[in-house]
């Protein structure tokens, strides 16, 4: 794969002058290649600065099936962004050479060996320091994404947004499914305890241990019933007290939405957080060390109007344009 350009450390940009999406005027945006945003491909240009790449993986849920085909309803959802993104005041294409890097290959019978494959896949993307931004697939995958930027990065604070905590140890004795990566990743030291949270936790949970085990792995958590009393602006505070300047990554679970907003996944839970909110937190990050993202869950199959899949393509168009800040 073609590696991060070779500018000066002090440029963040491209040696050459980025290629950017394909101009809504001079091509209709539901014609060519559905890449993200309609960016170039990796091969087609000689580095990269930022990177999206999908993960068309699944073999990790416990109810609906589908996410494998998420990375493909967000590239097609994402035809209608543009380059100006006005609440951040960027052009994420025009100063850096963002691409749309593919899928990384993954085994759809083996979790153990699709997880060492996506691992191996995001580090090559990243390995010069280029961020990733990661289209998913099922939440399993943020175990190898971490473990990839811990290789370059180290810890990392970490930021999931979620209406689960994914924080379990097992499912049917499996230790890798879209309900364990966060335990296995604590296990690792992947993430700096103190400095990590959840957002948008709620519904049921098995049993009050669940919680106990959870702090003790080193989250604190902001409940979606805290948006009925907290702002936004009040949330983004605290998180970003608790990132301080360590370098960041962001995990996004498309169910931490409610399904009014987002019905195309497999763990669908009443009483999420709306778009407007979500987009608004992530907003806040302005600033941070973010060194990778992802937007995961999006099962295309339970859709309506692709309302799933523009949402997951916004917030990834969020992530792109904070990287490119």
């Amino acid at each position: 794969m073609p590696r991060a350009s070779d500018s000066p450390a002090d440029s963040g940009h491209s040696a050459v002058r980025p290629v950017g999406p394909t101009d809504g005027h001079s091509s209709p945006r539901y014609a060519g290649l559905t890449t993200f945003a309609r960016l170039p491909r990796i091969e087609d240009v000689p580095g990269h600065d930022i990177a999206v790449v999908g993960v068309p993986f699944d073999a990790g849920v416990t109810f609906r099936p589908g996410a494998r085909f998420g990375p493909a309803a967000i590239r097609q959802a994402s035809r209608l962004l543009r380059p100006y993104n006005p609440r951040l005041d960027v052009m994420p294409f025009r100063d850096h050479q963002v691409v749309d890097a593919g899928d990384l290959p993954c085994n759809p019978f083996d979790i153990a060996t699709a997880s060492k494959e996506i691992e191996d896949g995001a580090y090559e993307l990243i390995r010069d320091g280029a961020p990733l931004v990661t289209l998913g697939g099922d939440h399993t995958i943020a175990y190898p994404l971490l473990r990839a930027v811990n290789r370059v990065h180290g810890p990392v604070a970490l930021v999931h947004f979620d209406a689960h905590l994914d924080t379990w140890d097992t499912f049917w004795d499996a230790p890798l499914t879209h309900g364990t990566p966060f335990r296995r990743a604590a296990e690792e030291g992947l993430f700096l305890p103190g400095s990590s949270a959840h957002v948008g936790i709620r519904g049921s949970l098995g049993e009050p241990q669940d919680l106990i085990t959870d702090a003790e792995l080193g989250f604190t958590i902001v409940h979606c019933a805290d948006l009925e009393t907290l702002t936004v602006r009040e949330i983004v505070t605290r998180l970003r007290e608790q990132i301080g300047d360590a370098p960041l990554y962001v995990s996004v679970d498309i169910d931490v939405l409610d399904p009014a907003h987002a019905p195309a996944t497999g763990t669908p839970e009443a009483g999420g957080m709306t778009s407007r909110e979500l987009l608004g937190i992530i907003r806040g990050f302005q600033g941070l060390n973010l060194v990778g993202a992802d937007v995961v869950e999006v099962s295309p199959a339970y859709d309506h109007a692709d309302i799933t899949s523009i949402a997951a393509a916004n917030i990834a168009y969020e992530f792109v344009s904070l990287c490119a800040r």
